[in-house]
């Protein structure tokens, strides 16, 4: 008898309680460490910059008569649209996350296409070797990058040995250096997906396609492509957010020439103390980054 209790009461809490609780877990992360966080900084902006801690005035405040008084200023807002500075880092920021999200998309394709038509066996050790790279620190990896392409560095030292170069090339404090940083910081999150995504594919369809005479290039524009967009989309989502407000690379591989926002943002918080541009700044770069998540998963209502 208590073990029927026992049942009717896991079940009834398989039944009514789960269904119901389950799916408010990642609504409370998201709530927890995204709205929170992102509301904070929204008010940050907001608000006027003060000397003292924080450096910021408050947003509410009590008037003598009890009075709850709000002061709300967009002078903030205002002012970085009206900056070149802010603007440039804007564009500069965008214009590489851009251009290494297709970089990548070039190179991981490829890769990812190679693992899926190796042998089964193999696969697995691939695709660890694709996420060793993590095994290592973020830190140090750029440092090694820096090692690589610095004036006296690996490839440096070995061209003017050889004699190909006279004197070092630039290969460091530039776009090409913060591209290649990112680039091979974030390649692995562009094989996974379309790993993820290749798999999926019944490869049958493309030895058909063989046999009926199609030819290699049509088969992976009309089957291959079509059937992993949606790897290759969340791949370049996963490279590109990211790397908009990337700070550590362009920070160590870029130097003072190369002008990002994460950096721009860096030194607003921690060297100019003025909190409430820098939230400003970051409250632009998440919206701007949130409009194409919206936008893909907004479908219009459609008539019956």
């Amino acid at each position: 008898m208590e073990q029927a209790f026992w049942e009717r009461l896991g079940a009834g809490f398989k039944k009514h309680f789960l269904p119901g609780v389950l799916p408010w877990i990642p609504y409370t992360w998201c709530i927890l460490f995204f709205v929170l966080p992102f509301l904070m900084v929204l008010g940050v902006s907001l608000s006027e910059s003060v000397p003292g801690i924080p450096p910021y005035s408050s947003l509410f405040s009590w008037t003598g008569k009890k009075v709850l008084q709000i002061r709300i200023s967009l002078a903030n807002y205002v002012f970085i649209f009206e900056d070149n500075l802010y603007l440039l880092a804007y564009a500069n920021s965008l214009m590489v996350a851009f251009l290494t999200t297709v970089v990548c998309l070039v190179v991981g394709y490829p890769l990812a296409y190679g693992i899926i038509r190796t042998s089964r066996k193999w696969q697995p050790l691939l695709l660890m070797l694709i996420v060793l790279p993590f095994w290592t620190s973020f830190l140090v990896r750029v440092y090694a990058w820096m090692g690589l392409l610095d004036d006296q560095g690996v490839i440096n030292s070995l061209l003017l040995s050889l004699g190909v170069i006279q004197e070092p090339l630039p290969l460091t404090d530039n776009f090409f250096s913060v591209s290649v940083g990112i680039v091979y910081a974030y390649l692995p999150f562009m094989i996974l997906p379309l790993y993820a995504s290749l798999e999926k594919i019944d490869f049958s369809l493309l030895e058909a396609a063989s046999d009926l005479g199609c030819r290699p290039s049509r088969v992976f524009w009309k089957i291959i492509l079509p059937l992993s967009w949606k790897g290759a989309l969340g791949g370049s989502m996963l490279v590109f957010i990211p790397a908009v407000g990337e700070f550590v690379i362009p920070e160590l591989l870029g130097g003072s020439k190369i002008l990002m926002i994460g950096k721009v943002i860096w030194d607003e918080f921690f060297y100019n103390n003025d909190w409430p541009t820098a939230g400003a700044l970051a409250t632009v770069m998440l919206i701007t980054l949130l409009i194409p998540i919206i936008s893909r998963e907004w479908e219009p209502l459609r008539p019956n």
